[in-house]
């Protein structure tokens, strides 16, 4: 049997908005040798793509050392963008056509330091579709609205 410290850590994220952009929430279900911890959060005006980023620096924040870590997301934003786009756009400096900053280049670049300290695989799961899990991140996301986000 593998040492404790070699287990894999499991997050589920989601984000949600009320209104895009509007109220906002981001869930998060942390998974590790059986033991389950949940968090969620919000804001008062955001948008979906920033509640989804929000809740995978969220979870990452929440692991108190380097971990090997499988983060389900049914963002394809977050997921395609941290294993295929982030690279480029860091490579411009966040920058778009025109020379404005890319969309959320403040939470990319934040995600992209903190995702440094872990061994990540990034999986995308369909939402609303019945993983269990990934539909209890959407109702702590869906919690986060009202109980933060408003």
């Amino acid at each position: 049997m593998s040492d404790k410290n070699e287990q894999r850590v499991e997050m589920f994220t989601d984000g949600a908005c009320s209104g895009n952009p509007g109220p906002g929430g981001w869930g998060v279900l942390l998974r590790w040798n059986g033991t389950e911890k949940e968090l969620l959060g919000g804001e008062p005006k955001t948008t979906n793509n920033r509640m989804e980023l929000q809740a995978v620096i969220e979870g990452l924040k929440a692991l108190k050392r380097h971990s090997k870590v499988a983060i389900y997301t049914d963002s394809q934003y977050v997921q395609r963008g941290m294993t295929e786009w982030l690279a480029g756009w860091k490579a411009k400096g966040f920058k778009i056509k025109g020379g404005e900053m890319r969309p959320n280049h403040d939470l990319w670049i934040e995600l992209d330091e903190i995702s440094q300290k872990h061994d990540i695989q990034w999986h995308w799961v369909k939402g609303h579709a019945g993983h269990v899990e990934n539909e209890r991140a959407d109702e702590l996301a869906r919690r986060g609205i009202t109980e933060m986000g408003r």
